[in-house]
């Protein structure tokens, strides 16, 4: 029987740039607690290391895809608020919002840049 192997990935991100990552998916809940910081402190993280860090990079804009497509379908839902179907929406929308960042931490945590679902994609990865 041959013996079990560990596989090991070369090229992958190092643990500081995959805990960066989870970092900046779980910096969208910033806004949770003080209006814009969920805007304002992933942008800032994802501009600082953008140029310099392809999985930073990538992360970063799987997280502005995101909230770019999360303030839309939060405008949608805000109209929609006329005839009540928007105020499920808006509570789905937060739902969505909060485990969508933590999946995201958790892939980015293990190496992975992973799409959000319900996403429009603005920034190619």
């Amino acid at each position: 029987m041959e013996p079990i192997r560990e596989e090991v990935i070369i090229n992958g991100p190092s643990e500081e740039d995959r805990n960066y990552a989870m970092l900046l998916h779980l910096s969208q809940l910033a806004g949770y607690l003080i209006p814009l910081a969920g805007l304002i402190v992933p942008l800032v993280m994802w501009l600082i290391k953008r140029d310099t860090n392809p999985y930073i990079d990538a992360n970063g804009k799987v997280v502005f895809n995101w909230i770019i497509s999360a303030f839309i379908y939060g405008v949608i839902s805000v109209i929609l608020m006329v005839i009540l179907v928007g105020f499920a929406m808006v509570f789905a929308l937060a739902i969505c919002h909060v485990v969508f960042a933590i999946i995201g931490a958790i892939r980015a945590k293990d190496g992975i840049v992973q799409d959000y679902p319900l996403t429009i994609k603005f920034f190619k990865i």
